[in-house]
């Protein structure tokens, strides 16, 4: 059964070979939410491209539009070039994007060799993904998936090199993606869990705001390397995350926090404020000293990048345990009590007490390589 078009006049896809304008490799570089993600090269230009693969359906046309439109801004994803064509027998939708050969944000500040990231750093990071919400929030879309899994730089990986001179990080994955002209118009509830927002847990509506919750998950998470919510019974999301997030029950505990500037802090709060209503909104984030002066934040080192390093085998663990939880939970956070947060089980800050406790001497402890 066809599909009905979805394209703005601006944007008509191909329907071309895509073969005749793209040498398409068997080379993986990742699976989005609906599709998975492949090497290709401009036969012309000779220059690599990303091809993502999708099955052809209102669902699919929707990310390839709300993509299409959004990626005129310097911090999201570039789309090059849509296919309608048949691949593998199946009616699909072939998106050419520019390669992002940076790889993903968290494993960039994991991977650096040239001393403690700061938060100076975690500034310029947070005003850059920040570009990229406003962009989308002016236009009425909300992406409903922000995470470091989908904020990529541009060029190659060089360790030896500070976060500001590893390219352009930009914002991809449209997969949730979805235009909202009104307040409280968004009711699936799509979320990768460490992220989500409060109100995306029930069945009540909301809007573009959930994506302010995430960015202050992230904002947390450059800052101390761990995040603020999380499952205590190893699965991707628990009754007690549940309730927790729905309760905005978090902490900043010490030593990865002790040097961390109160106006960093207070943002934090101001983004996970769990009444919607009483969120920052993307513009009020943007004018916020830390993002707009994000040159002049002190430039203190964080304990993140050594963090990140200790977790590093649990990381991969996380996130294909967040993938198989997505986009179809409705859940009712239940009643049990609260656990305190010294009492908690949490991989990461395990690791941590642990390297804590061996250490016998004052300061950083030294990073795990």
């Amino acid at each position: 059964m066809d599909q009905p078009s979805t394209w703005s006049e601006a944007r008509q896809p191909k329907t071309s070979p895509i073969t005749d304008d793209y040498e398409i490799s068997n080379h993986v570089l990742g699976l989005g939410i609906n599709g998975k993600v492949v090497r290709c090269y401009d036969r012309r230009a000779r220059e690599k491209c990303a091809l993502k693969v999708l099955h052809d359906c209102v669902k699919a046309r929707r990310e390839v539009e709300l993509h299409w439109r959004a990626s005129n801004c310097r911090h999201i994803v570039q789309v090059k070039d849509v296919y309608e064509n048949t691949y593998g027998g199946n009616k699909c939708l072939l998106v050419v994007m520019e390669c992002m050969e940076g790889g993903e944000l968290f494993q960039r500040i994991q991977d650096r060799q040239d001393g403690a990231f700061t938060e100076r750093e975690a500034a310029q990071i947070m005003y850059e993904i920040c570009i990229a919400v406003k962009h989308l929030h002016d236009s009425n879309i909300a992406h409903r998936d922000l995470k470091p899994e989908n904020l990529l730089y541009s060029k190659p990986v060089n360790p030896q090199l500070p976060i500001g001179s590893m390219g352009i990080l930009k914002l991809t994955d449209f997969g949730f993606a979805k235009e909202t002209h009104l307040k409280d118009t968004l009711q699936t509830p799509c979320y990768t869990p460490y992220y989500v927002a409060p109100e995306v847990l029930g069945p009540e509506k909301y809007d573009k705001s959930c994506d302010i919750w995430s960015l202050g998950v992230i904002m947390y998470i450059l800052l101390c390397g761990f995040p603020p919510f999380y499952s205590t019974h190893g699965l991707a999301i628990s009754p007690g995350m549940k309730k927790r997030i729905r309760l905005g029950q978090y902490d900043f505990p010490d030593p990865e926090w002790s040097n961390v500037s109160a106006e960093a802090r207070d943002l934090i709060k101001s983004m996970l404020a769990t009444d919607p209503l009483q969120r920052l909104q993307i513009d009020e984030v943007m004018r916020n000293k830390w993002i707009s002066k994000h040159t002049e934040v002190p430039a203190t080192p964080l304990h993140t990048n050594r963090v990140l390093r200790e977790g590093e085998e649990m990381w991969p663990e996380v996130q294909e345990e967040m993938t198989r939880s997505l986009a179809t939970m409705r859940v009712d956070y239940d009643t049990a009590n609260l656990k305190q947060l010294d009492n908690t089980n949490n991989p990461l800050l395990n690791k941590r007490r642990r390297a804590k406790q061996q250490s016998s001497s004052p300061g950083l402890p030294t990073a795990t390589s």
